[in-house]
This record gives structure tokens, sequence and C-alpha cells, in this order.
């Protein structure tokens, strides 16, 4: 008789086949519960409110629902005789994700009707014939990826929504260990046997050997099943690698993101069922390891789930359970001001210290839209020298050049860095995906050594058995990169032990989801603001002689650092998420606000550490305000005035420093920085521009370079008028439709004195998948201009010369860009604004954007925005471009008039900025922290205006690392380009 080996592809598929056949019988004997209630809908409850509610019989089929509804099932049932003594399972399957509760207490998450399914979960494992076994399960209307399974992107092709919520199924069935076994051993050599690449020998085995077992087996007579096992052992515990061979070190993970296409409610039941599925995995694989990220996750589990808590405690101190990432949640890294970002790991290494008593030695931030060139630093600051990410796999432009590598930061500090082969945090630990992951893998020359992230995520879930049994099979399985389950740290060790890694200096820019620059303007606007209260909060306090409000500060932190989550501030979640965050922010501010006001001391206070002179409104008037740095200043005489011109095609605004003559269109026609006598337009500008915004995916995301093809020029100004010519200011104002839809009212501002032409808009908008830029084309040429980042700046090309440069067609950035020449340039100026773009000559600021999905509605309605353009004799650090643009987005505070002026906190050195002034977590000490924000090297001088008894220099966290000089009341501070300074005062 012929065999089928001599026709591969039948046997190839009579294999995969019989896998399928022995997955079936795992669970094949199954059957019903004796009884089955259900109650709901209802919200978001605890167990305890859920025992009290009034269950009625549920039957199979049954419609639930409606999309984050909550049912309650009841599960009831005796034992069968033909069980004793074996593993009972409840199948459930309910086209949502649900929890598993045995004894009152959340023991495993269940999930179906989607991509990813976990309908079993174990109720017994030793069963007694007829115990009684009871079972509650609460049911979450939502699946792994919320609202989008119901809502897919309008550009998916696979995009069907997800089957209705609905009681499928529900039974009791028997775990049938040698089937389980049996089906395991089959997927993992059925998948070898179908890999390209493998040995040809070893492949040719493995068809024989396989087609040799399905002879054997026979699904229906048990008789057969040892003797055909038996062909299979050999091939999994016989066949290893050579000497040498790749090495991954596979870590379990569930990537959760704390909010995106579900509320911040839903979430917390998403780290439940997770957090418990992976406690129950850890129970039955005691070699198996999971890394969990973000204290706030955490911290919701310890208050609102503390049997689950405990029992993580317990996996921590065996060594499964590991803590990493050290920061408050995975925060977005283009975006939060420099102190926020320090904030995450403060307040996240805290909680781990406090908590676990160790810090995170790994910043664990796989999902991020690209790393800002001091992040580095800051987590050497905060204790950390590894960093884990995957975003940048996504680059559309440049791939990565490198899997592992030294990230320097801008300042010089170096982290090691490493980017999983496999392209992905959610892996699934194939025998497909380890290979292509050690194929793949760009440095062997350097190593053989690389990590895997695996279990499913965003939604969270994480590892499940199935995977637990791959990776016990292929720890070196021949023509499988030899695979062992590990740690983060450890694998980091052995990194930096084994070679000299190549630099990569600077930002890690993503060449993918440009529009989270601009997405969701209200709540990036919303946090700017925050985070200017807290620090207006934090400064006024900590110089005062009153209590320090530690809990209403932390409390207002805590809020601000969970809504820079990397899908929140971005712009990239739900409108529910949005909505909430944008209250939320404003409450921040509000909390912030009141402790502010509370400390507000003398007519005008200055929070900033640059001096100032600027026009303020006092009543229903204006004056000239002018203070120190840190300090408190007094209402004083103007030296100059403003001036406000019409003339038949526009107007001129003109003070001791600018002209600007603005056309009736709305165009800024001409700016002449008036000591140089220098233009500073080429060409017309405050240009709104249209763009068509229509990614080909991710829609909140993405601003796909073939929009810069579709620009067109909003029309005309429909009515301009001067709406103030006082001495001190003079404004115009233009009416200005843009696009179908929606009308701009913006308020062109000079103000006397002032080096900057204000541009404040009051825009309704309501476009349809259009992007809106504001213009400037400037008589300045440079290759390279200049963005304000966290602590610093970056420069980027104003071309597109190489693909590279091509990929930085829109950039983020924080309070301004310049474009300078050897000895006049321009900046522009941003109160909330994070998109920039500079090509050629002209500078652009995106000011909004209308996606629809996944939140329909957003940037629908009003905003306000504010922008300016300030010409500068000289290079943008001497004039202090830094300062303007600082001043511009912190107002001056008005409070009751005193006859001092003084300074808390100034330095000799303009380049050296006062960023953040606090108390110390642990004591009552004075925290300044200082950056050089112009690229130089020094050494300065802190003057401090308040008696303090020692000064010491700290890291982020506060530990304290050298002794200060000090002389009389200035503190003596060598610095470098870029660097963070921390210091300490001890107060008297």
């Amino acid at each position: 008789m012929p065999s089928l080996l001599a026709h591969l592809d039948y046997t190839r598929e009579r294999v995969r086949q019989v896998a399928r056949l022995a997955a079936g019988l795992v669970h094949a004997d199954a059957r019903a519960p004796d009884r089955l209630r259900i109650a709901g809908p209802v919200g978001r409850i605890p167990m305890s409110e859920a025992a009290a509610l009034e269950h009625r019989d549920a039957t199979l089929g049954m419609a639930l629902g409606p999309l984050w509804a909550t049912w309650w099932l009841a599960v009831d049932a005796r034992v069968p005789a033909e069980w004793e003594g074996e593993q009972v399972d409840l199948l459930l399957v309910t086209n949502s994700e649900a929890t598993l509760w045995l004894d009152g207490e959340p023991v495993q998450g269940l999930v179906s009707g989607g991509a990813y399914v976990r309908p079993d979960a174990m109720l017994v494992e030793r069963a007694v014939a007829g115990e009684g076994l009871s079972a509650r399960v609460e049911i979450a209307c939502n699946g792994l990826f919320g609202w989008s399974e119901l809502n897919p992107q309008p550009q998916s092709a696979a995009g069907a929504p997800a089957p209705p919520f609905r009681l499928e199924r529900c039974e009791l069935a028997r775990f049938d260990r040698e089937a389980w076994t049996l089906s395991r051993d089959l997927e993992v050599l059925a998948a070898l046997m179908d890999e390209p690449g493998a040995d040809d020998a070893w492949r040719g085995e493995l068809l024989r050997e396989l087609n040799r077992f399905c002879n054997a087996w026979d699904a229906d007579d048990r008789a057969t099943w040892p003797r055909a096992g038996a062909i299979l052992g050999p091939l999994l515990t016989e066949r290893h690698n050579a000497t040498r061979t790749h090495e991954i070190t596979a870590i379990g993970h569930a990537h959760i993101d704390t909010a995106w296409l579900w509320p911040l409610e839903e979430t917390f039941r998403k780290c439940v069922r997770t957090f418990a599925t992976q406690v129950r995995l850890m129970e039955r694989y005691p070699a198996y390891r999971f890394a969990c990220s973000q204290a706030q996750q955490y911290a919701w589990i310890r208050d609102r789930a503390p049997g689950l808590w405990a029992r993580i405690h317990e996996r921590i101190a065996a060594g499964q359970w590991l803590p990493v990432g050290g920061t408050w949640i995975e925060p977005d890294c283009n975006l939060p001001a420099g102190e926020s970002l320090v904030r995450q790991f403060l307040y996240g290494q805290r909680f781990f210290e406090r908590e676990f008593g160790r810090r995170a030695r790994v910043f664990w931030n796989p999902d991020v839209f690209g790393y800002n060139g001091q992040l580095p630093q800051i987590m050497r600051g905060a204790g950390i020298d590894g960093f884990l990410t995957q975003k940048l796999s996504w680059n559309r432009f440049n791939p990565p050049e490198h899997h592992t590598f030294r990230w320097v930061g801008i300042d010089g500090s170096a982290v090691l860095a490493h980017f999983p082969p496999a392209d992905t945090y959610n892996a699934e630990a194939t025998v497909p995906e380890l290979r292509r992951a050690a194929r793949g893998f760009k440095d062997h020359a350097l190593s053989a050594r690389s990590l895997l992230v695996f279990g499913w995520g965003d939604g969270g879930g994480g590892p499940t058995a199935q995977m637990l049994e791959t990776l016990a099979r292929v720890e070196d399985l021949q023509d499988v990169p030899r695979t062992t389950i590990g740690a983060p740290e450890a694998f980091f060790a052995l990194l930096a032990e084994e070679a000299d890694w190549p630099e990569v200096v600077g930002e890690l820019y993503l060449e993918y989801h440009r529009g989270t620059y601009t997405t969701q303007a209200r709540t990036k606007r919303a946090s700017r603001r925050a985070e200017r209260a807290l620090h207006d909060a934090e400064l006024l306090a900590a110089v005062s002689d009153a209590p320090w409000p530690r809990e209403e500060l932390d409390a207002a932190w805590q809020t601000l650092l969970l809504n820079h989550f990397h899908d929140i501030l971005p712009g990239s979640s739900i409108g529910e998420v949005h909505a909430r965050a944008e209250r939320d922010l404003a409450e921040v501010e509000a909390a912030a606000g009141a402790v502010r006001d509370r400390f507000v001391v003398g007519e005008v206070v200055n929070t900033v550490g640059v001096e100032r002179r600027e026009v303020v409104s006092v009543g229903d008037g204006l004056r000239v305000a002018e203070a120190p740095a840190c300090g408190v200043g007094r209402l004083v005489d103007a030296r100059s005035e403003v001036r406000v011109a019409e003339s038949a095609d526009g107007f001129t605004l003109e003070n001791e420093h600018l002209r600007a003559v603005l056309d009736r269109d709305g165009t800024l026609r001409s700016l002449v920085e008036l000591a140089s006598g220098r233009e500073a337009m080429a060409a017309p500008g405050n240009v709104l521009e249209l763009y068509e915004d229509r990614p080909t995916a991710f829609e909140a995301w993405d601003l796909d370079p073939f929009h810069l093809e579709t620009r067109s020029d909003c029309p005309p100004a429909s009515s301009v008028e001067i709406a103030l010519a006082d001495p001190l200011r003079a404004e115009v104002v233009f009416e200005r439709p843009i696009g179908r839809a929606s009308r701009m009212r913006q308020t062109v501002r000079l103000d006397a004195e002032s080096e900057r032409l204000e541009f404040h808009c009051a825009i309704d908008w309501h476009e349809d998948r259009r992007a809106l830029k504001v213009r400037f084309p400037v008589a300045v040429h440079a290759p390279r201009a200049i963005y304000e980042m966290q602590f610093g700046v970056v420069e980027r090309p104003t071309h597109y010369s190489t693909r590279r440069d091509l990929a930085q067609y829109e950039v983020p950035a924080h309070r301004f860009a310049d474009l300078s020449e050897h000895d006049f340039g321009v900046a522009l100026l941003s109160a909330a604004t994070y998109g920039w773009s500079v090509h050629g000559e002209e500078m652009r600021m995106t000011l909004l954007r209308s996606p629809r999905w996944p939140d329909p509605e957003a940037d629908i309605g009003r905003h306000d925005l504010s922008f300016a353009i300030h010409p500068h004799r000289g290079s943008w650090q001497d004039v202090g471009v830094t300062a303007q643009a600082l001043c511009f987005n912190a107002p001056l505070l008005l409070g009751e008039p005193t006859a001092e002026t003084y300074s808390w906190f100034s330095t000799d050195t303009p380049g050296l900025l006062i960023d953040t002034v606090k108390r110390a977590e642990d004591s009552d000490e004075l925290i300044i922290r200082l950056y050089e924000a112009h690229g130089a090297r020094g050494v300065a001088r802190l003057r401090v205006g308040l008696p303090f008894a020692e000064a010491w220099f700290t890291n982020l966290l506060e530990d304290r690392q050298a002794p200060a000089q000090v002389d009389g009341d200035e503190i003596v501070i060598p610095y470098r380009p870029f660097e963070i300074v921390t210091v300490a005062l001890g107060r008297p």
C-alpha cells in the first residue's frame, strides 16, 4: 500500500486535522448545570452588592447587554459520580468578558466572541462525587476591545461587528488531561512541521513520525493513546539545538491600556480579570514569570480587591510576579511636561518601594508614540538603567537599526534599551513567532539574546495555559530558538555584560501616529492648565510657613498622571474617556488653584524663574506689572505705549519693539523687529489652512503624509474691527470663516513693551475629517529648526533630503519652535498646541483635527487657542526664547498690594531655569528643580531668598547624592548641557 508520505500536502493536512480533533476532546464530556440563574442588567457593582440581587432563571440563547452593562450569573451543580477525582471546568460563551468568582473571590477572567477566546475556567481540581459546586460569574458586556468590537474602524477590511452579547453556552465539563497533553504536543510539532526554513532532514522526520502517530492513534480507543503518544515523546525531548543558537527570554505580560476603547471604570475590572487569571496560572506552572507595570492599576487592586492583592503579594514573594516600569501609569512621552514625567517616576517608584519593598530597574513602556530625548536622564535620575519598548517597530519609513542599544539622552545620560524582535508586546509564544523573532534579530554579531513579551494585551488578558505549554516544549527543541521564561531585570543585566552596544542619541521619533499631537485638543489644553496650576500651587505653598497640603496635592498629581496615559492625553480613546478626562483635569486645575490662591502674597506674583515686565488686566483697566524671578513684584508705570492705526487696506500695530501690518483678510503682511530693522515675514503669515485628513487607518492617531497634498487656504476674514486701542494694548478682531461650517473669532494683540505679537482664537469647529493649520512664511533660511521639548530642545530638519528627514513632516513640540540664522530668527509660541512643522521657510502649527474614530464627536465644538510670533535679533538662546514661551504660558498672578518686592529663588545664568519648587516627599525640606535649557556648560549660582540650613544635590527620587557648596545665600551649581539639577534645602 503506498504511503501518504508520497502526498506531502495530504499528510500535512491530515496531521493538522488530527491535532484539531485531539484539542476538541479536552472538554468533550460536558453537561448543563443543575440550576442557572441570572440578575441584571446592573452597573459595575461589587460582589457584596451583587449577592443581594434578585436572580431569575436563565435560559441559553437569552440576550444580554447593552454595552457596558453587567449581569450576574449563578451556576449550581453536583459532581457526577463518573467525574470522581477529575478536574471540573466551567465552559462559558457570552460574547463578552466575564469574571469567575468562587467563595466570594475573583479567580479567573473569561472572554469569548472575539479574536481571543478563553471560555474555560477550573471550578475544582479534584472533584468529589456528589459534591455541590456553586459559582458566580460577573458578565461584563464588552469584549477585550470594548467599544470598537461593536464599531469597527471604517477603514478596516475585516471590520464586521462582534456577535451580540448573549448567553450562548454555560456548561460544566470534565477536563481530559490526557487529551490536553496530546493536543499540546501535536500543536507544537505540527507547527514546526509547517515551518519553511527548518532543517529539511528534521522536517522530514517530523512528517514521517507525525504520520505514524496518525496511523497509530484512534480517538475513540483509549488503548491506542499511550502507544501513539510514545511516538511524539522523543521528537520533543531528544531533538535539541546546536551549541550556539539564538536564546529567547520569554516574559509573560498583559498590556492593559488604562483607558482606551473602554472607560476607566472598566479598566479596574480588566485588571481583576487579568491579574486573577495570572495568579491562577502561577499556581499551576511554578516556573511561570509575569511582568506587570503601572502603579495606578496596582493601587486599584490594593484598595478594591484586597483578597486578590494578598495573592499577588504571595506570588511576588515567590519570585513569579515581577513589578516593572516604575511609573504611575505607562505615560505618553511626547506631550506631558518634563516635571510631569518626573512625577510619573517619583510616584511610581515610591509606590513600588512602599508596597513591594523595591524599586523598578527597567522602564517598561512598550506602546507609546515616540520617546523624547530627555527620558534617559529622567530614567537614570529615578534609579532606572534599562528600557523596554516596542512601538518603534511600527516606523513606516525607517525601521530601527538595532534591537539592543545604548540610548543616550541629550545631556549624555544613557540607558540600555531593548526592542523585542518579535515586533509585538502581545506575542502568543507560537513556534512560527519564536522562529520569526530569531530571524528578525538585528544584532546577531553582538549577541544571541533577545526578549519575548508574550500574552494577550491592550485589552488585557495576558498569557494562556496554551502559551505556557508551548514554551515548556520548546525550551531546547531543534530549529526553535532556545527559549526560557525569565525576568526583565535579569535579562538586562546579562545584556549589560555581553557587548559594547551601539549608541543611539537623542529622541526616538515614531514615524507614525503623528495626529496624536493634536487630536482631542480640549484634553490637551486641560492638561497644560492643570500642570500650570500645580506648578504655581506647589511653589507658593512651599515658600509659605503653613503646613504643606500634601494630601490635596498628591491627589491632584495622581489624577493628572493618570490622564497622561498614552491613550488619553494623545487623544486616541473613545468619547466617554475624554469627557471624563476633561472633567478630571478641570478638577485638578480647580483643586490646585484653590491651594495657589490660599498662598498668593503680594500685589504681583511671578511663579516662573525669569524676571518679567508685562501688561496685565487689573479690574476694568490695564497696568504694567514688574516682578523678579520666582517672587513678588508690583504694578508700575509704562515706559512706552502701543499704537494702532487703520488704513484702507489694513491695520498697523506698533510698539517700541515691533511693527505689525495686518491685511483686512486676516493675514499678517509684515512684521518688523525694530531694533534690527529686519522684516520677519517672507510672505503673508497667519494664513489659516485646511487639509483633507483621512488616514488609511487609525483615524485619531494618524496624520498621513498625503494630507500635505490637499492644502487649501481658508477664505478671507468676513469682518474686522479695532477692538481695543489702549496705550497699553492694541487689539484687532477678525471674523474668519473656516471650511464648510466652522468659524473663528481671532483677536490679534500687541501690548506695550512686548516683543511678541499674540493671536487669541475662539473657534467653533464643525468639520469632518479635516485638519486646521496656521502658516507663517518667515524671512529666515536654516537647515534645521529648534523645537522645545521636556527640559530642553531638539533640532530637526527643515528639508526632505533623506527618508529620515521626510518622515518628520509633522513633529511634537511644547511651547515654541524657532527658525534662526546667525543673527536673526523667528519663534512661534504656543499655549497648548503640540503638532508642528517647519519646511523650508514655512513654519506651521496644527491647531485642530476632526477624526471620527474611535470618537465620532472628536474635537467638535468650541475651542480657545492662543499662539504668538516672536522675531528676535541674535540667537534663540541669547534673546531668551524659552523665557518668552514660558511667560506666554504662565500669566502673572495678582493679589493684595504690598510695599515689598522680593525673589524667593533666582539664578545668575539665564540658561539655567528654575522649573519646580516643592516640599520634599519625606520631610519639610525644600526641593528646587532646575534645568539647563540652552545646551551650555558652566557654573551658576542659585540665589535663595529664604533661610536654609544646608543644601544637597539629590536625584529625582530625592535621595541625597552630594552636598552642595553654599556661599552665603547662594548655592553653587556646576551644570552640563541640558542637565536636570535637583537641590534639597534643609530648613533651619
